[in-house]
């Protein structure tokens, strides 16, 4: 390995610059639907309503997931206003905050060089960089069930006597507890089995009794309880629905049709730690063998830590519903193991493991190149062709960075090829983000958005017919009325009905009243309503929705 000098400071101070950059860059772009334009809208109606317990999302009640974010982002629009930066403004915090945990963890438990180390496999992780910047719940779950797995790590490996072991421990239960606040009873249930499946494969449960509790479980309740005692007396409904249908028929049945095969997120996981995916699998086997100073005090930390990411991956691989962004809380904590093992090995090695991955990604030009021929429609190939140059432009960066990092350590500079591979993944992330715009059409509703809020008024009537596209009412600043459709607002809809327009048949008289009236339409819906003859000029149109006005 190549002597760590002072020029490792100026060169971590560069990255630093420039994951700020890509950072702060990938927060501009358009909200995207579903998920961007759900959870922004929820924070911007709470913000508007001042109700801080019960969630809603285009006016009806929304019980799927607790409201620590919810609170968060309601803030950061309010103080910022109602732009992308403020709704991404909690989500990138939630990821600097992993990126700093991982690196005072690892500073702890191995050493300074690691911490850095740790800090610069996770950014270099393109699935976790490219999340920081994207609007779900999944970024804040993993902020704060990373905070409790590393305070957990500190407590027990790295504390230097009970009264500081009882301090982190502490701060874990806190973090368990916001992690229960960002999405539900898994803040703690995860924990819970890795602790128990560590003690399991250790044969020593003496672990048990220096978990603090008494202390930790007060302090835990104290933050939970307060908002799901406060939300169950305003909503009888409430408990019902979130804990019964959200937790135990989410995970048991498949009523939300997120069905996908059982090897569904290991491609994610590899993908996702793409620079180092190689590296992953032996890792983990001489993680698990390791002996540092911690296992030495009767704590493996690095055992826990395999536990914890083996755990989430095989535990949403048998769940009935499935989506990508699931397993996020694994990368932070695989950092660790992988930022561990990376430090104790020669440069020699390392070349062998990054060298096939700048194969992979030199084959993935051409097939990136030819994309737009394979697509399905000229509006979507037009879209395609403008974000090409971007997509391949990072695919070539990434496979220069991972090719100049593959001779650099060929050369025996490892902190070097480091830096390259790092440098080359933050570049890599920020062309795929600038290939984003283009492609945003498709996948939010701004730009229709901005063709109809010149003409709304106060008195103006906007419905959503067979159609729902989450961003809009957040680019409209107002909710919209629902025409025959349900899918997520079934429960909202039971509680609260007068709120949509049941059928088509009930929306032709609404849309006849009169006064000024905007609709935004999917196609087939469109169709069906010619037979009323109603009195629409059509605004836009594409092949997923029209946006139609009363003359």
């Amino acid at each position: 390995m190549d002597a760590i000098s002072g020029k490792w400071k100026f060169w971590v101070a560069v990255l630093s610059l420039l994951a700020l950059f890509v950072g702060i860059d990938n927060m501009e772009r358009p909200l995207a639907n579903p998920d961007e334009g759900r959870y922004t809208e929820i924070s911007r109606e709470m913000a508007a309503s001042g109700d801080w317990v019960t969630p809603r999302l285009n006016g009806l009640k929304y019980f799927e997931k607790p409201p620590l974010q919810y609170w968060a982002s309601a803030l950061s629009l309010r103080i910022f206003g109602e732009n992308e930066y403020a709704a991404r403004l909690y989500t990138m915090l939630c990821g600097l905050l992993c990126i700093l945990a991982v690196g005072y963890t690892l500073r702890r438990l191995v050493s300074p060089q690691a911490g850095w180390l740790g800090m610069g496999v996770l950014v270099a992780s393109p699935y976790f960089l490219a999340m920081g910047g994207i609007v779900t719940l999944d970024m804040g779950l993993t902020a704060w069930t990373t905070l409790a797995v590393c305070a957990f790590l500190v407590a027990h490996g790295g504390a230097k006597d009970d009264r500081e072991r009882r301090r982190w421990m502490l701060l874990s239960w806190a973090a368990m507890a916001l992690a229960i606040l960002s999405k539900g009873l898994i803040g703690i249930a995860f924990p819970s089995a890795t602790i128990f499946f560590y003690c399991l494969f250790q044969r020593d449960w003496s672990l048990l009794k220096r978990l603090e509790w008494l202390r930790g479980g007060a302090l835990f309740l104290a933050i939970v309880l307060p908002w799901h005692i406060a939300v169950s007396n305003a909503n009888p409904e409430f408990a019902h629905f979130y804990f019964i249908h959200e937790h135990f028929e989410r995970f048991l049945t498949k009523s939300h049709r997120r069905e996908e095969p059982w090897w569904y997120f290991w491609p994610i996981l590899f993908g996702g730690f793409l620079p180092w995916a190689v590296m992953l699998v032996p890792s983990w086997l001489d993680g698990w063998r390791s002996k540092f100073a911690a296992a030495d005090r009767g704590f493996h930390w690095q055992r826990f830590a395999i536990i914890w990411s083996l755990f989430i991956t095989l535990f949403f691989s048998i769940s009935g519903s499935k989506l990508p962004a699931y397993i996020l809380p694994v990368f932070p904590i695989l950092s660790l193991v992988l930022a561990a093992w990376l430090i104790e090995q020669p440069a020699s090695r390392l070349w062998k493991l990054v060298a096939p991955v700048a194969v992979v990604v030199l084959i993935c030009v051409p097939l990136v190149w030819g994309m737009p021929d394979r697509t399905k429609s000229d509006w979507t190939r037009a879209m395609y062709l403008e974000a090409r140059p971007w997509i391949t432009t990072g695919l070539v960066v990434l496979f220069a960075g991972l090719a100049g990092a593959t001779w650099q350590f060929l050369r025996g500079r490892k902190w070097t090829a480091v830096a390259l591979v790092v440098a080359a993944s933050l570049i890599f992330v920020d062309c795929f983000e600038d290939a984003y715009e283009p492609l945003s059409p498709r996948q939010s509703g701004q730009a229709v958005s901005a063709l109809l809020k010149p003409r709304l008024t106060p008195e103006t009537r906007v419905y959503s017919v067979r159609y729902y596209d989450q961003t809009i009412p957040f680019y409209l600043g107002r909710t919209v009325t629902l025409v025959d459709y349900q899918d997520e607002f079934s429960m909202g809809l039971k509680q609260q009905p007068a709120l949509a327009i049941a059928t088509l048949d009930a929306f032709a008289p609404a849309w006849n009243q009169t006064g000024p009236a905007a609709a935004f339409i999917h196609p087939d819906a469109f169709q069906a309503l010619e037979k009323f003859g109603l009195p629409m000029t059509v605004l836009y149109r594409d092949e997923r929705r029209l946006l139609v006005v009363k003359p």
